[in-house]
């Protein structure tokens, strides 16, 4: 039976330390590399030397000057805080829009699709049964292709809905609703 080989994970992007060269994170991981796989990154040991030397050659030039290093640099902690998501993709903070939607089905009857009018705080059930009330048609609250809950109100009405939106829930600009028209996101306003 073969010998059983013990590997070392990195715990900052939890890959073997053989390849946090090739994760999202390299440059967070080079603090632990350094300090507990040194043998794996040779070439880091000696950059961060060299980055030692300068700096202490430049900590000797500012004293002397009578200048603190702490004072003029800026630290990563005041970085803005990004999600990072596997593979090093960075996720963008959704900023709350309403989207709407007009659909034909058996060509001619359409359906109006509203959607992101939750993330105003708006319950969607009521906000379909006053939809329903003031176009006089049929409105309901349905999950969509992405599992997220939106309005479905039949009919066209798509252009006279902004103005209803606007006037109802005043937490919703109109610089925050969109139409998608021919697959592009345009704005109402």
């Amino acid at each position: 039976m073969a010998e059983k080989v013990q590997v070392l994970y990195c715990p900052i992007c939890s890959l073997p330390a053989e390849y946090c060269e090739f994760g999202p994170d390299f440059e967070k991981c080079k603090p632990w590399l350094i300090k507990n796989a040194p043998e794996l990154y040779p070439n880091l040991l000696k950059e961060c030397n060299n980055k030692e030397a300068e700096k202490e050659l430049s900590d000797d030039q500012l004293q002397s000057s009578g200048v603190s290093s702490t004072a003029g640099g800026t630290s990563s902690s005041q970085q803005e805080e990004v999600k990072r998501l596997p593979g090093g993709k960075v996720k963008k903070k959704e900023k709350p829009e309403v989207i709407i939607e007009k659909v034909v089905r058996n060509k001619r009857k359409c359906i109006t699709i509203v959607k992101g009018l939750d993330k105003f705080g708006i319950k969607l059930s009521d906000a379909s049964k006053k939809l329903g009330k003031k176009f006089a048609t049929g409105a309901s609250v349905v999950k969509g292709p992405t599992e997220k809950d939106q309005i479905d109100v039949q009919g066209d009405i798509a252009y006279d809905i902004v103005e209803f939106i606007t006037d109802t829930w005043p937490d919703v600009p109109e610089s925050a609703i969109y139409f998608i028209e021919d697959g592009k996101k345009v704005p109402a306003a």
